[in-house]
């Protein structure tokens, strides 16, 4: 058994002065809300993969990337039958700072998207490393 290699895609857009999160409602393989995030495909760069992952889950394009000190893994709760033979994911921060419009959901993975301030994305995400996840990056907007 064996880890996928994932990254977390902690997307933001400046809404005048807010900065507002934008967080997915999955429905595919457990139910709540996330960021978007996705598997490193084989022979993929990092940034390819996350304009792969954002275009696929949001329709958006990136306008910044910003690479995080902070990765971690994590199990599934169940083997998933596309996904054999794999236990869990490891995951590396990022962030993506975007235009904030309507997004189109992929519909396979999700089924709604919210944008929403620091207070309501940390309220809503459903685990708790992409919690931190959400607080490191929010941490560095404010401070740049």
């Amino acid at each position: 058994m064996k880890y996928r290699k994932a990254l977390f895609i902690v997307t933001f857009a400046r809404d005048k002065k807010e900065i507002k999160y934008l967080i997915l409602k999955r429905k595919l393989h457990w139910k709540g809300w996330e960021f978007p995030k996705g598997a490193i495909e084989k022979k993929e760069s990092i940034i390819k993969t996350i304009k792969r992952e954002l275009k696929e889950e949001t329709g958006l394009k990136e306008l910044k990337i910003k690479e995080f000190n902070f990765s971690g893994k994590y199990n599934y709760n169940r083997i998933y039958q596309d996904r054999p033979k794999i236990k869990g994911q490891t995951f590396s921060l990022y962030a993506v700072e975007v235009k904030k419009r309507k997004i189109k959901v992929d519909n396979i993975e999700h089924n709604d998207y919210k944008w929403v301030d620091f207070e309501k994305a940390l309220m809503m995400l459903k685990w708790s490393n992409q919690k931190k996840s959400l607080k490191i990056v929010n941490k560095w907007i404010k401070n740049g």
